[in-house]
């Protein structure tokens, strides 16, 4: 059974919010990075992106962080992990936003935060994420939240962008 949460114009809205509060808390957007983490949380940095460009007149960097070998769920070798650095910039004295779609257990924030550290150190690393859904396993928190939506622990939610899925929303699926 799935019930939808958020309709298009909801995202909107709150990614709307989330960049307003991005440029409110940071008084602009020097040195600001956006990393999307694959694979929605990328197109969700892209539209935060645009957005601040629209509202600040600059064009902020915008990088792909795919953290599957970071993840702790994923049994390998620690010797194998990738030392590449993903990012097409260094976040080396920048104020990084990471931005996912979905924060659940904070386990792919951890990793991510992981496969960030080879690109140096950033002044700051903040998170913007589309949905908080609760039921953390990691002290980790959304400095930027477009909806909060309480779930049960064996719900799931998902997250439908127009670039990957031809539409915008976000559902709950029991």
């Amino acid at each position: 059974m799935q019930k939808e949460v958020v309709d298009s114009m909801a995202m909107k809205r709150a990614l709307t919010r989330i960049t307003y509060e991005i440029i409110e808390q940071n008084k602009g957007i020097r040195d600001i990075v956006l990393v999307g983490i694959k694979t929605r949380g990328v197109y969700v940095a892209q539209r935060i992106a645009a957005r601040l460009q629209q509202l600040e007149g600059a064009t902020i960097p915008v990088g792909e962080l795919d953290i599957t070998a970071f993840r702790d769920d994923h049994p390998q070798d620690i010797a194998s992990a990738p030392s590449d650095y993903q990012l097409t910039f260094s976040v080396a004295d920048k104020r990084v936003i990471l931005v996912d779609d979905v924060l659940f257990t904070g386990r792919t924030i951890r990793a991510a935060l992981d496969a960030l550290m080879g690109g140096g150190r950033p002044q700051s690393i903040a998170l913007a994420v589309l949905v908080d859904r609760g039921h953390r396993e990691l002290p980790i928190r959304a400095d930027f939240i477009g909806k909060n939506i309480p779930t049960a622990r064996q719900e799931r939610i998902k997250v439908s962008v127009t670039e990957v899925d031809g539409h915008d929303g976000v559902e709950i699926i029991n």
